[in-house]
């Protein structure tokens, strides 16, 4: 994309004449993919670094262990007036291989760059911009928004609805399931998504000034830099590692004739967690086929469910509603509310539309979780418990 020369880590010269400056983002130590970009200044001119205090805050453990609600569509911030995407972000969840994060953003985010891991954005409802040094993604509702480490950019709300997104901050990297790809990297037949309902950047962004702050988080917290420059001066860049947008709806899901384990809806894969899509589809066309979920213990995992869309036949007289979070760790049996079993016989169509991170350590829970659960959930299957009235 841009402007690039002919053979790469050759003179690149600028209509001035001087050298543009090379800058290889690159993942595994210069063994996996990567992107080589061309700045109008040098990516390495910083003039200042000050530590900053981490919003993130403490997570607990799951104590006493049971399932769990939470209804996000809740949560408030104390200056509502102006919330960012970044430093906004309340935390929900976390482990030792992800922090998953909620945010109401309706003004422009500082510019950011995480050093510490891919990020996941998924985009609830709202729209807006996201500019990065590699260029700029026009995001709105059900877009999965897959930010690479060390991508330094900002994002910025338009219209008067905020941009209510779930961040997943991974430790590592975040990518297409492996099971979907050729050793080549390119989608097979039978990925339920393909090169085609992927976009990217499709333009440099260009940005002067001077003295630029970016918030940097690393695996130590969070560092502000000063750079001499804006870091949006790239004037091109080739290569396999960059952002990219993703939307739910293009998700293409598989059916069978009985009840489909969650692996068909599996959209992304990270560090020892997972990502799920449900999308409105057909459902099980055996004459004798139960729709809905059986019973099921997550024996290796934790499953959160991020509900978005439509009605969840599975969940109906649990008080779960659209932007409710249900947590069902491992260790306990989880499954479909009383009567939805009989409800679903007959059904040929689900509405329903999801986000789904199963994952393969413990999730504590965060601030943000503790300020919005519903305490009843729990006993919904049994209809009474400390809580239930």
């Amino acid at each position: 994309m841009g402007e690039i020369p002919p053979k790469r880590h050759t003179q690149f010269r600028t209509p001035e004449g001087g050298l543009y400056a090379e800058e290889l983002m690159g993942v595994e130590g210069f063994s996996s993919d990567s992107a080589l970009l061309y700045h109008r200044h040098l990516p390495t001119a910083i003039v200042d670094a000050q530590t900053l205090a981490d919003h993130r805050g403490a997570t607990t453990p799951n104590l006493p262990l049971k399932p769990r609600h939470y209804r996000s569509q809740e949560l408030t911030w104390a200056d509502a007036g102006a919330v960012d995407a970044v430093t906004g972000r309340r935390t929900l969840f976390g482990n030792a291989d992800v922090t998953i994060c909620f945010v109401a953003a309706n003004t422009p985010s500082p510019l950011y760059r995480n050093a510490a891991g891919d990020e996941l954005l998924y985009v609830q409802t709202g729209a807006g911009t996201i500019e990065t040094i590699y260029g700029a993604l026009t995001v709105g509702d059900g877009d999965y928004v897959v930010i690479p480490t060390s991508c330094t950019y900002r994002v910025v709300p338009e219209g008067a609805e905020p941009m209510r997104l779930l961040v997943l901050e991974a430790t590592g990297h975040v990518g297409p399931p492996r099971r979907y790809l050729s050793a080549k990297g390119q989608f097979l037949e039978h990925s339920p998504y393909c090169e085609r309902d992927i976009r990217g950047p499709v333009s440099p962004l260009l940005v002067d000034g001077e003295d630029v702050d970016v918030v940097v988080r690393h695996r130590a917290g969070l560092t502000r830099f000063t750079y001499a420059n804006h870091p949006f001066d790239v004037v091109g860049w080739d290569g396999c590692l960059y952002p990219w947008v993703f939307n739910i709806r293009d998700f293409e899901p598989i059916t069978g004739r009985v009840h489909q384990p969650p692996p068909v809806h599996q959209t992304f894969e990270g560090p020892n967690f997972v990502v799920c899509s449900f999308v409105p589809r057909k459902v099980d066309y055996h004459p004798l086929s139960v729709p809905v979920p059986y019973n099921h213990a997550n024996v290796d995992s934790d499953e959160l469910l991020f509900y978005v869309g439509g009605n969840y036949e599975a969940r109906k007289g649990s008080g779960i509603g659209l932007g409710s979070l249900s947590l069902h760790p491992s260790g306990c049996t989880h499954g479909p509310q009383p009567g939805a079993v009989e409800a679903s016989l007959g059904v040929d169509y689900f509405d329903e539309t999801a986000v789904m991170v199963d994952t393969f350590r413990p999730l504590e829970l965060g601030e943000a979780a503790q300020a919005c659960e519903d305490p009843r959930y729990a006993w919904s299957w049994a209809r009474r418990g400390p809580d239930w009235s």
